[in-house]
């Protein structure tokens, strides 16, 4: 169904619905390249974001540009990293989360022959984003602007998985129960291929659990500044979390702040800082500090079209 007989199917007894619906085939008449496959926002419902954008299964024609913040924005001119390359596949190909800025998709090719100088057969790829970027429907807060990736932590047996195998393959955790410590699932590769990682003047952080980051402090010998680019997180014990920083080309991407540097109280993170997240951290509750129970704060699936950046709406409905 067209884009223009979807809106005049809406109920137009109020004049804002009447106003919308002749804006929006005006902009149709002018040729805005709007078509039919493409989401149609409804502002008088205001729907919540996350399912316009999981809604839409291919990317803009447009020029490639993140715009807004990693966990509030959209992406323009999405490129596809293919289900499977020379070093790499794409784990839970039925979500259709391969869709990235092109620096992304550089960087995991790039990281993936990486892998492969370790002695790994390449990379095990989990998300990066929605075809147009955006808050998803299930899953991640950030991943909205094409400049997050997800990279398992499982060294790969096979790059000839099937579909069905990838969506279906267990993770593979490298810490242990009690938080504190790597198990021994964990290897000096591992470590090997993060330094590549963050050693990508593209990376901003890394995201990844704290037993790993004080493993490769306690055990790395040299001058490791490139470990305080690796950020310690609750989770991301089966997967590490890149984040890349704004490209030239994109204008209206926020940078995240403050820098790694800036909230470093050392040159590589290898401070009291990173170890409070295997003591302190992990202490129980007082019971005697009652706590009042915290706002809710409106996350990435409350958002709808209108707390994103205005572009944001070109980008659901433009080819």
């Amino acid at each position: 169904m067209s884009f223009g007989v979807r809106w005049s199917k809406m109920v137009t007894k109020s004049a804002p619905n009447i106003k919308y619906v002749v804006i929006l085939n005006f902009l149709l008449f002018l040729g805005f390249g709007l078509y039919g496959e493409v989401f149609c926002h409804d502002p008088v419902k205001n729907l919540p974001a996350n399912k316009i954008f999981g809604g839409l299964k291919t990317p803009t024609k447009e020029s490639s540009e993140a715009i807004g913040f990693y966990s509030k924005g959209c992406l323009s001119g999405a490129v596809r990293l293919e289900d499977t390359g020379p070093n790499w596949q794409v784990m839970r190909p039925s979500r259709n989360r391969n869709w990235g800025h092109p620096t992304t998709i550089d960087f995991v090719e790039t990281l993936s022959e990486n892998a492969v100088k370790v002695g790994w057969k390449g990379l095990y790829i989990g998300d990066i984003g929605g075809a147009r970027g955006g808050p998803m429907p299930y899953g991640h807060q950030s991943h909205q602007i094409g400049l997050d990736v997800d990279i398992w932590l499982y060294p790969p047996k096979s790059l000839s998985l099937t579909k069905e195998q990838r969506d279906n393959l267990k993770f593979m955790s490298v810490r242990k129960d009690n938080l504190r410590e790597v198990n021994n699932n964990w290897t000096l590769n591992h470590a090997k291929i993060l330094k590549y990682a963050a050693e990508d003047d593209r990376v901003d952080r890394i995201f990844i659990n704290a037993p790993a980051k004080i493993w490769m402090c306690e055990n790395l010998s040299g001058y490791n500044k490139w470990l305080q680019k690796i950020r310690p997180i609750w989770g991301h014990h089966s997967h590490f979390h890149v984040r890349l920083k704004c490209p030239k080309d994109s204008s209206e991407c926020l940078q995240q702040k403050p820098t790694v540097s800036q909230i470093s109280k050392s040159y590589n993170g290898c401070d009291d800082t990173l170890y409070w997240w295997v003591t302190k951290a992990l202490e129980p509750p007082d019971p005697k500090k009652i706590k009042p129970k915290p706002k809710k704060k409106k996350g990435a699936r409350d958002y709808t079209m209108n707390d994103l950046p205005k572009q944001c709406y070109e980008i659901i409905h433009l080819k």
